[in-house]
Formats: C-alpha cells, structure tokens, sequence
C-alpha cells in the first residue's frame, strides 16, 4: 500500500469525482479526506479510500504546514490544485 501525506495532491481514480485532482487534508488508516477547494471544500473534505486514488509526485509543503496547524484557506488548496487540472482540461 502506497503511503500518503498531508498536502499530497492525489488523482481520483474511481467514483464520480473520477479524473479530477485533490489535496490530501487528513489520513486516517485506509481513509483520505480530500479537498479541491471548490467543490470539496476544506469544511467537507471527501472520504476515499487509498486504493481509490493515485498519488501525484508532489506535495505542497507550505499548504502541508497551513493544514496541520489549520490555518489553511481553500483558496490555499485552489491554487495548488489548479495547475494540474489545467494539464488534463487542455
């Protein structure tokens, strides 16, 4: 099993939300919580299970630190998010 952190952007690779990126907020045991700051905001993250997600070679390190102390803004999660949806989109 593949190991996730905080402010790891992960992709959706199964459910409705299929092919679309996200943060990672919380992991707890088998459980993400996910945010994409616009329609899963940070105040209701997704649950998903690991296996249902693949881990994109990137974690935001200062959104890493703005989530574990909660002072993280969705706006935070929009901008880290959106470069890599802008490459599927185009």
């Amino acid at each position: 099993m593949e190991s996730f952190v905080t402010g790891q952007v992960v992709f959706s690779k199964a459910g409705r939300d299929k092919l679309n990126f996200f943060v990672v907020v919380t992991v707890e045991g088998e459980y993400l919580y996910l945010s994409d700051g616009a329609i899963r905001k940070l105040s209701s993250p997704k649950k998903k299970k690991q296996k249902h997600v693949r881990p994109v070679n990137f974690i935001d390190y200062e959104l890493k630190k703005k989530l574990e102390s909660n002072t993280a803004l969705d706006a935070d999660v929009r901008k880290t998010v959106q470069p890599f949806n802008s490459r599927t989109k185009a």
